[in-house]
């Protein structure tokens, strides 16, 4: 019998990008909680350097179609599946041809794109997409965890934009406080794009007028999320403080107890 829902968002998983602690994290966890009786769904960026024939993967044409319009620019969202062998774990995948298809071809990061002033958008684009095809889905998460710094707007946009709606209304939010950051603040016209999309400077209110970061990010994300896990052994410092300070529900590095993660989702439902 399931335990619940969990949809995980992800910055990275492997095999779809070559084998690091996030990535094989954001693999070994799902994996294990759909062992434990858990339902998941899970969705990452479709980079340009994943191999789509190698990996199988094939456009969902039905949750596909849709257009996102970030600041005041549409794009086409597209969206693609793979299943995980053994476990058979679908893996549903974010694909722009304006955002993710510039990868350097010898890393797969979003901080190696051709554009890195853009990487606020494809934030924004990633988080909208992925919230946007849950509901297509008619799919409806109980927790939903957000892992990697591109996932970092997920939360406000489940708490504000999309509180209300059916699929997300009840679900909880776990941040996965990990160990990676970004090499260059976001663009300064951030906070303004946010604002066209609907959000007020109160919703916004961990941000200033200047060019977020990764601190800035975080402190953003733990604003919206029910709970925080430490999701690598090395993080820094500063950022575990302002999560432990947030008053909000906190796992301390797992490592590879998959039992400790399967116990705090529960936990985090009440």
């Amino acid at each position: 019998m399931s335990k619940g829902k969990i949809l995980f968002i992800s910055q990275e998983i492997s095999p779809y990008l070559p084998s690091t602690h996030p990535s094989d994290m954001g693999r070994k966890i799902p994996q294990a909680m759909q062992e434990k009786g858990f339902e998941v769904r899970t969705f990452m960026p479709r980079y340009g350097v994943i191999n789509e024939r190698r990996n199988q993967l094939h456009e969902v044409i039905r949750l596909s179609g849709m257009n996102l319009v970030i600041d005041d620019n549409d794009h086409p969202l597209i969206i693609k599946v793979a299943s995980l062998q053994p476990s058979r774990m679908q893996v549903y995948f974010i694909d722009s041809d304006d955002y993710f298809h510039r990868s350097a071809s010898t890393a797969p990061g979003l901080e190696t794109e051709s554009s890195p002033e853009e990487n606020d958008e494809r934030a924004m684009f990633f988080a909208r997409g992925v919230l946007e095809t849950v509901k297509k889905l008619r799919w409806e998460p109980a927790v939903v965890q957000c892992s990697g710094w591109i996932t970092s707007l997920a939360p406000l946009y489940l708490k504000r934009l999309f509180a209300d709606d059916p699929s997300f209304r009840a679900a909880k939010v776990v941040l996965a406080l990990g160990n990676d950051t970004l090499s260059q603040p976001f663009d300064p016209r951030f906070k303004e794009k946010l604002k066209m999309e609907g959000f007020a400077d109160e919703d916004l209110s961990p941000l200033t007028d200047e060019a977020a970061g990764t601190k800035e990010l975080v402190s953003l994300a733990l604003r919206y999320a029910d709970a925080v896990v430490q999701s690598a052994a090395d993080v820094d410092e500063t950022l575990i403080q302002l999560a432990k300070e947030s008053g909000k529900p906190f796992l301390a590095f797992p490592d590879n107890d998959f039992a400790a993660y399967a116990d705090f989702y529960t936990s985090v439902l009440g």
